[in-house]
């Protein structure tokens, strides 16, 4: 007798089990002939392989066959159907492929068939003749084709398991035949249609397996006859409707998966009957309505997923009584209220997941009683209130995700606990106070993330003995201190994010340990000195940003030692020197930002070809040489920004290479030659920004084919030719700048193709012609600007359709005629219409067009009559009228000389309070010994201001007016005096100085205000121990005070007074560092129907840039003075540097680190100060935008600075 070999009486081999002896080889080394009287065949679980061989059909009285669970491949032999006597097939887990033969269908004693996990495919055979077959399994394999009506006449059915294959159509009918029928599995197939009614009828099913399929339609309402169902599985197809009330007969069930399906209503209270139920997973429907108390009564129940459906109202607390419950899944429904008390109940629970839902109040105290808890998710919710004590008890507890709501006080204590805790989320709360030292004892956790809170103090360095952690993120919080040294112990650290904080002092040299690390942001805080030379282990550093802070000194020289560097942003920070050798050859970077710093060297040699970059920005440096043709040898770059820096020589051709570029900006450096018409080649182009450089020759006409256009600059140049008329394909352009340039011819009419286009300046060029009426065609348009051109003859009247178009400049060209009913031109300024000889219009400055143009002719013959008969009289009377007024004058000076001096006292005009006028004057004189240069402190534009002690005891200051006339013939108020007693009679403003009274002499006119002690702002900035004395609240108070002032003036005064000459020199402190607004020589009221101040004043810095060429006068420019004033006392000096990075940034950049602007003679802010100043800087650059229409008015800018 041998192991696993049968034989009969008479010695013959009835029967071979070698099941699991890792037998290896071919079944053809089987001599079939040789065993006539085999039963049983059973070599599953072995090793063999090779094909099934034909020869197997001579085994005639076989009645079992596994052969399962090996490595046979090839097609099933047709002569299998010769086994006759074959009661079970078994084939499954080989790899066999090819049809199912037909042949199978005469094996009509087989009650057992299994030829699943192969790779047969093709139509299912047609075995409806196997009427014996109880067991049918033809799972995992690539059948296709329909279920076979035929499967109903398998009435001895009990097994039916067609899964994971192909299949088609719909359930045939005929199913509902088998009667016999337990299990019923067709997932994971491509079957549709609806779930038949048919179904019902299989009254012996227990488990019932439709998943992952297309069904459609809603769940018949038959299924309720399923009394034995144990398992239904409906997840994963598109079923709709609500699920029916007789879901609730099926009281055998214990599993009920409904879920990826488009079911709507509520859930059927029904669900309560079934008792036995264990699993009920309705998740990602579109069930609505509240959940039914009635769950409470499913006792049985371990897993509730209700998740991602539209559920309202409030958890029932009956939900309290399921205490076998494991698993409780509501998030992404619309659930709110208070999370019950009731859920301390639920003693069995191990996860729960409420997020993303609208639940409020605060986390109820008997959470404390899930000792089993291993994950708790209640983030995206509206909860409130303290995170409480009891968390601590949750030592089972794995995952804690609190993020995304608005809980406020501290982290408690009692976390420290949690020794399981793994993952720790959060962030983006209310939370303050300290990061507890207890979080170093949470020596299991991987992810810890505290950002977006308001947490203080510094970082503690107990969270050095996480050693498993690799996240860790802290941005957006007020922590300050250093960085902690211990931070280096966290080896296994990836991502290191304490950005936006209050940090400062350097960045310790111990992270150089953590060799894990790929990704470190510190940006937007305080940190300073050299950045430490830590990369030689950093070898897997992907991202490093250090944006906005205070670091000096040179790059390290090793910095991308890693070669995966990705991401490199230092913007704003004060790094000189060039550029290390490990970035020119870092061929890893993806994005780069150097711009802001004082980064130097020359451009052609420090970079090189970078084949994954997709953007750089070395604005505002101070890169020299030329541009490489490298950068076109960057194929993935989409972004290339060199602004703002000294480079020089040619546009590289080249850079036509760089096919996916979307933005590139030259502007503001020295480049020359002509654009390469290879930038028509860029297809992906959207922004072109050139202006501010020497750009010569034409536009090239290849611009004109590239249809991704949105953003055009070519101003500030030296481009000449005419504009390009090929510009059809720039239907998404919706900027275009050719102003300062030279071009010439007309404007072309093509530009009515430009649909989007809202701003179109072409000022400052050559161009003559008419104004095409094509031009009227962009109803997007809402800027347009062709001053300073030779345009000529009539404004088109299509202009009155524009109603998009709000500002319009057309000043200094050739046009006549009378201007459009268009808003735009009706509320011009008189600036933005003159320098045109023949216009007319409604437009103060511009004259009336009230003769008709049919009389223009006769009305200038007549003219011209007139001209050549009066103007002769009027010529000879004017002669013989001044040889009269020569001779009477010369006789009058003779002798009228004497008497001069007592007539200009005699003709002198005194208003001082309610003092006599003529001794407070003679009291002035003396007291400054006749306006000796001994008593002046102060000169301005239009005066001298001196210092005057009178008799009384009292300190006047006297501003002494620069003479504007020569000889006082009458008595006669110069402009600025006029204007000065005008505009400081009528103000009461406690930042605007007192004005005492006025003397209008002969001689000389003056004012006599208060005398404000320290003098003025400038000299107090200028002077390093004046300077350190006004800390950082005086200069807030200072700043607010200009604001106060200049709000009063602009809205609390009528008609409004605009100042003209806001500056340092001009804002007086007295001895409380109360900021007085002083020197109202060139104050100016505005009418508020009129434009009518057109002479450039004020002091060089501080001056509007529109001023220069519009020479109009509104109240923002007192704006933008102040917006310069505000920087200039945070800073201490002058903010020349910032008003050129803002002037020359197309986007309005404003973009820099606190450190920048403040004024280093001082100490630090206070975080409470720091706020104020932050604040300031943000109000102050939005006065500083070039578009004056932009900035706020004073009235805002005091409210802000208040709030």
């Amino acid at each position: 007798m041998w192991s696993g070999i049968s034989c009969n009486h008479a010695g013959t081999v009835v029967g071979v089990n070698l099941t699991g002896l890792s037998l290896r080889g071919t079944l053809g080394e089987f001599s079939f002939s040789l065993f006539p009287q085999l039963s049983y065949l059973y070599l599953s679980t072995n090793e063999l392989f090779g094909t099934i061989p034909p020869q197997i059909s001579n085994l005639t009285k076989l009645k079992h066959l596994d052969l399962s669970t090996n490595k046979l491949f090839g097609n099933i032999p047709p002569e299998i159907g010769h086994l006759i006597n074959l009661e079970i097939l078994s084939l499954h887990e080989n790899e066999l492929n090819g049809l199912i033969p037909e042949e199978i269908g005469q094996l009509h004693s087989l009650f057992y068939l299994d030829l699943g996990d192969n790779q047969l495919s093709g139509f299912y055979p047609s075995i409806g003749n196997l009427s014996d077959l109880k067991f049918l399994y033809l799972y995992r394999n690539n059948l296709s084709g329909s279920i076979p009506q035929d499967l109903g006449k398998l009435m001895s059915l009990t097994d039916l398991v067609l899964s994971e294959n192909h299949f088609t159509g719909s359930i045939p009918p005929s199913i509902g035949s088998l009667s016999n029928l337990s299990i019923l599995y067709l997932h994971r197939n491509n079957l549709s249609g609806s779930i038949l009614e048919e179904i019902g009828k299989l009254t012996s099913l227990t488990d019932l397996e439709l998943s992952n399929n297309r069904f459609t339609g809603s769940i018949p309402p038959s299924i309720g006859s399923l009394s034995n169902l144990s398992s239904l599985y409906l997840h994963r197809n598109n079923l709709s409707g609500s699920i029916p009330q007789e879901i609730g007969k099926l009281t055998s069930l214990f599993k009920l998966y409904l879920s990826d399906n488009w079911f709507t209503g509520s859930i059927p209270p029904s669900i309560g009957s079934l008792s036995n139920l264990s699993i009920l997973y309705l998740y990602r429907n579109n069930l609505s309505g509240s959940i039914p108390q009635d769950l409470g009564k499913l006792m049985s129940l371990t897993d509730l997923v209700l998740s991602e459906n539209h559920f309202t109202g409030s958890i029932p607390p009956s939900i309290g009584s399921l205490s076998n419950l494991s698993i409780l899944y509501l998030h992404r429904n619309n659930l709110s209220s208070s999370i019950p008390e009731e859920i301390g109940k639920l003693t069995s629970l191990t996860d729960l997941e409420l997020s993303n839902n609208r639940f409020t109040g605060s986390i109820p105290p008997s959470i404390g009683s899930l000792s089993n808890l291993s994950s708790l998710y209640l983030h995206r919710n509206n909860l409130s209130g303290s995170i409480p004590q009891e968390i601590g008890k949750l030592t089972s507890l794995f995952k804690l995700y609190l993020s995304d709501n608005w809980f406020t006080g501290s982290i408690p204590p009692s976390i420290g606990s949690l020794s399981n805790l793994s993952i720790l989320y959060l962030y983006r709360n209310n939370l303050s106070g300290p990061i507890p030292q207890e979080i170093g004892k949470l020596t299991s956790l991987t992810d810890l993330k505290l950002n977006d809170n308001w947490f203080t103090g510094s970082i503690p360095p107990s969270i050095g003995s996480l050693s498993n952690l690799s996240i860790l993120y802290l941005h957006h919080n007020n922590l300050y201190g250093s960085i902690p040294t211990e931070l280096g112990n966290l080896t296994s650290l990836s991502d290191l994010d304490l950005h936006n904080n209050q940090l400062k002092g350097s960045v310790p040299s111990s992270l150089g340990r953590l060799s894990k690390l790929q990704g470190l942001y510190v940006s937007f805080n305080n940190l300073s000195d050299s950045f430490p030379p830590i990369f030689e282990n950093l070898t897997k550093l992907i991202e490093l940003e250090l944006n906005e802070n205070n670091f000096i000194g040179y790059l390290p020289h090793d910095i991308c030692r890693s070669g995966s560097l990705q991401k490199l942003s230092i913007r704003d920070n004060h790094f000189s020197g060039s550029i290390p050798t490990s970035l020119k050859n870092c061929t890893s970077l993806v994005r780069v930002r150097f711009n802001g710093n004082q980064l130097t060297g020359n451009i052609f040699e420090d970079f090189g070809i970078y084949p994954n970059l997709t953007f750089i920005d070395i604005s505002h440096t101070k890169f020299y040489g030329k541009i490489s043709s490298n950068w076109g040898k960057c194929p993935q770059l989409r972004d290339l920004r060199m602004t703002g820096n000294d480079i020089n020589g040619t546009i590289p051709p080249e850079i036509g290479n760089a096919t996916k570029l979307g933005i590139l900006d030259f502007s503001f450096n020295h480049l020359v030659g002509d654009i390469p018409i290879d930038i028509g080649r860029l297809t992906f182009l959207n922004r072109l920004i050139l202006n501010g450089n020497k750009l010569s020759g034409s536009i090239p006409r290849e611009l004109g084919f590239l249809t991704e256009f949105e953003y055009l600059d070519l101003s500030t140049n030296r481009l000449s030719s005419s504009i390009p008329e090929n510009l059809d394909y720039w239907s998404k352009l919706h900027y275009l700048n050719l102003s300062f340039n030279r071009l010439s011819l007309e404007i072309p009419i093509q530009l009515e193709k430009l649909n989007q286009l809202t701003e179109l300046d072409l000022s400052c060029n050559l161009l003559r012609g008419e104004i095409p009426f094509e031009i009227c065609n962009l109803k997007s348009l809402e800027m347009l600007n062709l001053s300073h051109n030779n345009l000529s003859g009539l404004i088109p009247r299509n202009f009155e359709d524009m109603h998009s178009l709000s500002i319009v400049d057309i000043s200094y060209n050739e046009l006549h005629g009378s201007i459009p009913n268009n808003k735009a031109f009706q509320d011009a300024s008189i600036e933005e219409l003159q320098g045109n000889q023949g216009l007319c219009g409604n437009v103060s400055g511009l004259q009336h067009c009230n003769v008709p143009v049919s009389h223009r002719h006769g009305f200038t013959k007549a003219k011209k009559i007139m001209f050549v008969i009066v103007f002769p009289l009027f010529g000879m009377l004017a002669l013989l009228i001044m040889v009269i007024g020569i001779f009477i004058t010369f006789r009058r000076r003779k002798r009228g000389s004497h008497e001069e001096q007592n007539n200009a006292n005699n003709q002198a005009t005194f208003s001082i309070l309610t003092f006599d006028g003529r001794i407070m004057h003679e009291a002035i004189i003396q007291a400054t010994m006749n306006f000796d240069v001994d008593y002046c402190f102060r000169k301005g534009a239009s005066g001298s201001v001196y210092k005057a002690e009178l008799p009384s005891g009292d300190i006047v200051a006297v501003k002494k007016l620069h003479s504007l006339h020569a000889s006082g013939s009458e008595t006669t108020y110069p402009k600025e005096f006029a204007s000065e007693i005008r505009a400081l009679s009528e103000i009461r403003h406690r930042n605007i100085v007192k004005l005492y009274g006025f003397c209008s002499h002969a001689w000389y006119s003056y004012l006599v205000y208060e005398y404000i002690e320290r003098g003025s702002l400038a000299t107090i900035l200028s002077n390093e121990g004046a300077a350190a004395e006004l800390n950082w609240s005086r200069r807030v108070n200072v700043i607010r005070g200009v604001a106060d002032a200049l709000s009063y003036m602009h809205h609390d005064c009528y008609p409004p007074i605009v100042y003209r000459d806001i500056s340092s020199k001009n804002i007086l402190l007295d001895l409380e560092y109360e900021a007085c607004v002083s020197d109202f020589g060139i104050a100016k009221v505005l009418k508020v129907d009129s434009s009518n101040l057109t002479e450039l004043a004020g002091t060089y810095g501080y001056i509007a840039p529109e001023l220069a060429y519009t020479m109009k006068v509104t109240e923002k420019c007192d704006v933008y003075s102040f917006g310069v004033l505000a920087l200039e006392v945070i800073k201490g000096n002058h903010p020349k540097d910032f008003l050129f990075s803002i002037s020359t940034s197309f986007a309005g950049n404003t973009n820099m680190g606190l450190n920048e602007v403040l004024d280093g003679r001082i100490p630090p802010p206070s975080l409470e100060v720091e706020n104020k100043l932050k604040s300031v800087i943000e109000v102050a650059f939005l006065c500083l935008d070039v578009n004056p229409q932009c900035r706020p008015t004073m009235q805002i800018v005091s409210q802000l600075l208040c709030n």
